[in-house]
């Protein structure tokens, strides 16, 4: 990526901020205000690591191991032991661009002035982003609660030249070789620092910033899904006149039935059946379009919302505040507010694409005399059996949609005998999260590959001028049905076609 760097100033971040690092390879730089602000805080644990007083995490053991005190000449064992006790982490190593978006978030919450490391710990995490030092991190292990602790745990080895990592497309290797291939040297942690490495909710919101980039194009594409699909199967404009929607007054229902109506304006083929349609009402499926996505725009922004506030927060514990010259122990690893975010975008998902299955089914098994298109959109139906199966996948995929979207923020597990009692699950909430977004955009991806078939029994009545852009792009990595062929190769083009971005609906 040739972007210029992402320049790191404290200040909250954006979604995109984090995609453009995590995924992109966008570079990151320090301001001057940022290593001043970390290095005020510095300078109030190195007063409270040689105090008299205990101060938890800095002079003192960890959990419910606090009592321990902690001598002077410990520290940096001490805060190395923290790193290798906490790497606890088991499963299939993270994406590497989650671990990025990690990274990342580490760094802006660190350099927000509030957590005490050296500047040195933070010109370090830089340059792992900038030279591609990408720690393997297991999937497994966050309860989400006193922050991502395994995870962030396994990332922060390889800081101190140990655990596993990636350096460019070489590796894996231990995190000392990675260091030196890319020219750089361990790090010994001081006070505080291993704990203010672990103990955040940066997994979970790096899930979760780069899922809410990707819900956006999924969404856009599941609108446009829809209003081609009403032309497809020869459904009714009417249910999303303005004034209906106007009498509910929710906002997202009334967002999404303006887009409809702006992607179907002109079509030839409403005007085909205006008049003499004996049909009185169509399915939920096409009628309640408005409702149902309306419903999960409301929640998914509401999600974002959560997510954008977490990308200028600083949670690890405790927290330095030098102008008050107080250092103040709480509970801001917490993962609730990511955990319950998480889990709302499950659920959320899993109507965008259990109403999207419902049209392919429609269009794929409704027979009238209103729109004689062929069985399962067939060529010739017996010898050939079209986009049948199709449909079958979709099922599946909303079927583990629905299994996955039970909320993990709801089961708690005690830890840490007793003292961490109640975890949020966020890093499970995430994760799930993550699989649901990739199985709603091959539903979707069934839809469009499915209503862009069924335009094509329209023919010669067009469609509406955006429902003919949205036809001419999945045709651009489609071509029609002429005799029956493989379709998963068509759902994973139509697929990638929607993570590229088809749709900007609003």
């Amino acid at each position: 990526m040739t972007a210029a760097p992402l320049l790191i100033t404290g200040d909250a971040f954006a979604i995109e901020d984090v995609v453009d690092v995590a995924v992109g390879g966008r570079p990151v730089s320090l301001s001057d205000e940022a290593i001043a602000a970390v290095a005020a805080a510095r300078a109030l644990v190195d007063d409270a690591a040689d105090g008299a007083d205990p101060v938890y995490g800095i002079n003192t053991g960890f959990g419910s191991l606090s009592r321990h005190r902690v001598q002077p000449e410990e520290t940096a064992e001490i805060q190395r032991n923290l790193l290798r006790s906490h790497a606890a982490g088991v499963g299939e190593p993270l994406d590497a661009e989650l671990v990025r978006g990690m990274q990342v978030l580490l760094l802006g919450s660190l350099c927000r002035g509030h957590s005490g490391v050296r500047p040195e710990l933070v010109r370090m995490l830089a340059q792992l982003l900038n030279r591609d030092v990408v720690p393997i991190v297991p999937s497994r292990g966050s309860v989400g609660a006193s922050g991502d602790l395994a995870p962030l745990a396994h990332a922060a080895l390889v800081m101190i030249g140990e655990g596993e990592a990636m350096c460019g497309e070489s590796g894996p290797m231990p995190g000392g070789e990675a260091l030196e291939q890319a020219g750089l040297e361990p790090l010994t942690l001081a006070a505080k620092e291993g704990l203010a490495l672990i103990n955040g909710t940066h997994l979970m919101a790096s899930t979760l910033a780069i899922a809410c980039d990707d819900i956006d194009s999924v969404l856009a594409a599941a609108q446009d899904a829809a209003a081609m699909s009403i032309d497809a199967s020869r459904a009714s404009i009417g249910p999303m006149d303005e004034r209906l929607h106007e009498a509910r007054g929710q906002a997202g229902q009334i967002a999404v039935a303006e887009w409809i109506r702006q992607q179907l304006e002109g079509s030839e083929i409403l005007a085909d059946h205006a008049e003499d349609d004996p049909r009185v009402q169509d399915p939920y499926c096409l009628r309640c379009i408005p409702q149902v996505l309306g419903a999960a725009v409301e929640s998914l922004m509401h999600v974002r919302s959560v997510v954008e506030a977490e990308l200028s927060a600083v949670t690890d514990n405790p927290l330095i505040f030098p102008a008050e010259g107080e250092i103040l122990s709480g509970g801001n690893f917490h993962g609730m507010p990511l955990a319950i975010a998480a889990d709302t975008a499950k659920i959320a998902l899993c109507h965008i694409a259990g109403i999207a299955e419902r049209r392919i089914f429609w269009l794929l098994s409704a027979r009238d005399s209103e729109n004689p298109v062929p069985a399962y959109l067939s060529p010739v139906p017996g010898l050939h059996s079209g986009l049948m199966i199709a449909q079958y996948t979709a099922a599946a995929l909303c079927n583990e949609l629905q299994t996955i979207a039970a909320p993990a923020s709801v089961g708690n597990v005690p830890t840490s005998a007793g003292i961490e009692d109640y975890n949020s699950m966020g890093a499970t909430a995430a994760g799930y999260l993550r699989i649901a977004v990739a199985l709603t955009r091959q539903v979707v991806a069934i839809e469009l590959l499915v209503a862009a078939e069924g335009i094509e029994h329209q023919r010669p009545l067009r469609s509406g001028v955006g429902v003919e852009q949205t036809h001419a792009a999945v045709r651009a990595v489609v071509p029609p049905l002429t005799g029956d062929r493989p379709p998963g190769p068509d759902i994973e083009a139509v697929a990638g076609l929607i993570q590229d971005g088809l749709g900007v609906a609003s």
